[in-house]
């Protein structure tokens, strides 16, 4: 069983591997219960949004047994959530990224450094 995380970095790594734009990792365990973090990315479009998707899944369902909680497409594949329970990963087109602004409305959250994915791989 890995821990939350391993999760989320696990996920980033599948992201980056995808061609993610701007791969975020907060960690909202001390300012919330909804999860232990959260993982941003953005797609160049609602088919890269999707692959991004099912990578996420196929690194964490199919090869480490995690549980995917839920998955919910939003507006036609702007904006994806993956919910892993400690990890929400939010995937979405640029302009609807922007529209949302995640970043700034978890602006208390703690900021996860990602330069070392490569290295989970």
């Amino acid at each position: 069983m890995l821990t939350p995380e391993q999760v989320a970095l696990r996920a980033a790594n599948a992201l980056d591997a995808k061609k993610g734009i701007g791969v975020k990792l907060l960690k909202i365990s001390d300012i919330s219960t909804l999860a232990d973090y959260f993982l941003i990315c953005t797609g160049s479009s609602n088919t890269h949004v999707n692959t991004l998707c099912d990578e996420v899944e196929h690194e964490l369902v199919d090869l480490q047994g995690e549980t995917l909680l839920h998955r919910e497409g939003h507006r036609g594949g702007t904006w994806v959530l993956l919910d892993f329970g400690c990890v929400v990963v939010h995937v979405f087109t640029d302009e609807t990224r922007k529209f949302y602004d995640l970043e700034r409305l978890w602006n208390d959250a703690q900021p996860v450094a990602l330069d070392s994915i490569n290295e989970e791989r």
